[in-house]
């Protein structure tokens, strides 16, 4: 926590632009609490390399671990995850991310935390044996009742609404219930396009 604090509150004493996102995001969101090895900080390619370059300067230990979307900063054994995008490279942050980030405070330090629809889209694609974060987007969308930018969330998932499909359906197979918590119009559009997609299959698409 004193690390968390530290790179927190150096972080926003330079006023680089941020949002805090893992289990304090999703505790906002959902209510549900979960006890959590590091701090994830959303944050765009540019403010990330002026981050690490702050942080180094303080004597912080720092690494860029994949240059596609992930740096660490670290003391002992513990470390900060500075986040720039999904892992497998589709999805990126941008200064949108942190411009429609909520005001909160996070262990005494006045910052941001990500919001439920960019929580949502950087969730869409955890989708490994060993960590699997559908269950997160339907209990955001439960907790939330559905009140979410619903454009916005389909904009961010771009041509990938395929994955945020899948999801979708996820959720109503655990909330059926809550079907409604995703407007109509959504469920016609992304259920339209997979239909159009079915009934004139593209032989040139390449292998995802």
């Amino acid at each position: 926590e004193e690390l968390f604090r530290e790179v927190l509150s150096l972080l926003e004493e330079k006023k680089i632009p941020l949002a805090v996102s893992g289990a304090f995001a999703l505790r906002l969101h959902t209510g549900i609490c979960r006890d959590t090895k590091d701090l994830d900080i959303f944050l765009t390619t540019e403010d990330a390399s002026i981050a690490l370059a702050c942080l180094a300067a303080q004597g912080f230990e720092c690494e860029v671990t994949d240059p596609i979307w992930l740096a660490k900063v670290y003391r002992d054994k513990y470390f900060v995850d500075l986040i720039t995008g999904m892992s497998n490279g589709v999805i990126a942050v941008d200064a949108s991310w942190i411009k429609h980030s909520h005001p909160a405070e996070v262990m005494g330090v006045s910052t941001r935390l990500l919001a439920p629809e960019e929580l949502i889209a950087s969730k869409l694609f955890v989708t490994r044996r060993e960590r699997f974060d559908g269950a997160d987007i339907a209990h955001v969308i439960y907790s939330t009742r559905g009140k979410l930018d619903w454009d916005r969330i389909v904009k961010l998932a771009g041509e990938h609404w395929e994955v945020l499909l899948w999801a979708l359906l996820l959720f109503r197979y655990v909330y059926p219930g809550q079907t409604n918590y995703v407007p109509s119009r959504v469920w016609q559009d992304l259920i339209g396009r997979l239909t159009q997609a079915i009934s004139n299959p593209d032989p040139q698409q390449p292998f995802r």
